[in-house]
């Protein structure tokens, strides 16, 4: 398998967030966002740490881009910060943030890249999180607001823009479980934020398509499909695991195609009492369609059911439900390796939700790397990750499915949230305190795969 057996025209990439790799957290004019807070409070990320370095991308970005070059990829994915946008989240525009994002996505398109960009990364101004966040309606108007500043901003230089990066994390880790920024832990309001979340998705479609009914950007969504399985066929197992998938994939899959919800979805509503202000109607009178479908996969989640369980707060209502450990190898995550549940996902979304353009934009596993002494990081167990997904993805499209890009994540080692620096994704190596960078194995692999 080479690059070259893909179909014409196919996007190989590398993956990233503003958080996680930016940086520079007071520079350039940028204000606080969510995570700004949260990281900053005791005892919500593993031994206290911040995105206030992260990989120093934001003065580094020229170094990172002659790695992508080096790398040989077509595209690179990046999260556009809106509080550097707009640094209270609504009101005045920061010009020097449009002009750092400006100067990335030209310098990627000087060495021959593609610019991909996702307009909301978890990253919410706190400024708007002091007015209500994501629980507020209003959220969806600002929301909005920001993406047509961003297209007009800078349309001419993204060919690729999605909405969300997983909206799920934002509801549901966010809002229920509590893991994510920021912090909070109530199942209903993570339902409410969940429609807010879908409500902005399709408005801010509407808005791009009305300021250029030409559609210079490829329009898209990107949503993390985690398949759900159950460990048995007992019916209390598949219950469970259709429920889990109904909170994870559905809610999502179905609002963002259809304007619905599962009715498993809406059971949860009234269950939590906030079917009352989540609007169905106004959700399905809204949809507007997308060009692609961004899906991220890491691994297969397994679930049981245990009677005296109350069930997972990050799928909220879905009562005795337990994960389970993953056959085989995990991990530094705890995740299994399973690549044929990415080649099963790309097929369900196809067959489930009609044959739509789909990237891979996420892909890629978290592993304890060791670095010799002269220097290298011998990752073999990452390149075994990549070359079998990647495989997947050919089987995937082998059996009829469109899939149109596939992107590494991680370009770069970066803050990974809650676990702080802990654990490393990247297919490039950052030293934390010298922020030198070292492509590893898995980087060169995929170096030559690409150049194959």
């Amino acid at each position: 398998m080479k690059a070259s057996d893909f179909p014409y025209g196919f996007l190989w990439g590398a993956a990233t967030a503003a958080y996680q790799i930016e940086g520079a957290a007071h520079e350039g004019g940028r204000g606080l966002s969510i995570w700004d807070t949260f990281s900053h409070t005791e005892g919500k990320t593993l031994n206290g740490d911040t995105g206030d370095v992260a990989a120093d991308h934001y003065n580094r970005f020229e170094e990172d881009v002659d790695i992508l070059s080096e790398l040989g990829v077509d595209a690179y994915r990046f999260s556009i910060a809106w509080s550097r946008i707009l640094p209270e989240g609504t009101g005045a525009v920061n010009d020097d943030g449009v002009a750092f994002y400006r100067r990335l996505c030209e310098s990627l398109q000087s060495a021959g890249i593609t610019p991909v960009a996702t307009l909301y990364h978890w990253d919410l101004p706190q400024a708007l999180q002091d007015r209500g966040g994501w629980a507020n309606r209003q959220s969806v108007d600002w929301f909005t607001n920001y993406a047509g500043i961003v297209y007009e901003s800078l349309a001419d230089v993204i060919p690729h823009i999605a909405t969300f990066n997983e909206p799920w994390c934002t509801a549901f880790l966010g809002h229920s479980s509590g893991e994510h920024a920021p912090g909070t832990q109530d199942p209903g309001i993570s339902y409410l934020v969940a429609h807010h979340l879908m409500l902005a998705h399709h408005a801010a479609v509407k808005r791009i398509r009305s300021l250029d009914p030409s559609q210079a950007s490829s329009l898209s969504v990107v949503l993390n499909v985690i398949p759900a399985a159950a460990v048995s066929d007992s019916p209390r197992d598949l219950d469970v695991a259709d429920s889990v998938d109904a909170v994870q994939n559905r809610l999502f899959l179905d609002a963002v195609f259809s304007g619905a919800y599962p009715e498993k979805v809406l059971d949860y509503h009234e269950r939590f009492g906030v079917a009352d202000v989540i609007d169905v109607d106004e959700l399905a009178s809204s949809v507007q369609t997308i060009d692609e479908l961004g899906v991220n996969y890491y691994n297969i989640n397994h679930f049981e059911f245990e009677e005296a369980s109350p069930g997972m707060a990050a799928w909220p209502g879905v009562a005795g439900a337990v994960l389970a450990r993953p056959p085989g190898k995990l991990t530094e995550m705890g995740w299994g390796v399973e690549p044929a549940g990415l080649t099963a996902t790309l097929k369900r979304v196809h067959d489930d939700y009609g044959p739509i353009p789909m990237m891979v934009t996420e892909n890629g596993a978290a592993y304890p790397d060791v670095v010799t002494a002269d220097g290298s990081v011998h990752d073999t167990d990452r390149v075994d990750y990549l070359k079998t997904h990647i495989q997947a993805v050919s089987d995937a499209i082998d059996s009829g499915v469109d899939v149109t890009g596939y992107f590494v994540w991680s370009l770069l080692d970066n803050f990974e949230w809650g676990w702080g620096y802990s654990k490393r994704f990247g297919i490039v190596r950052v030293d934390y305190e010298s922020l030198s960078r070292t492509v590893k194995d898995s980087g060169r692999w995929y170096q030559g795969f690409l150049a194959a």
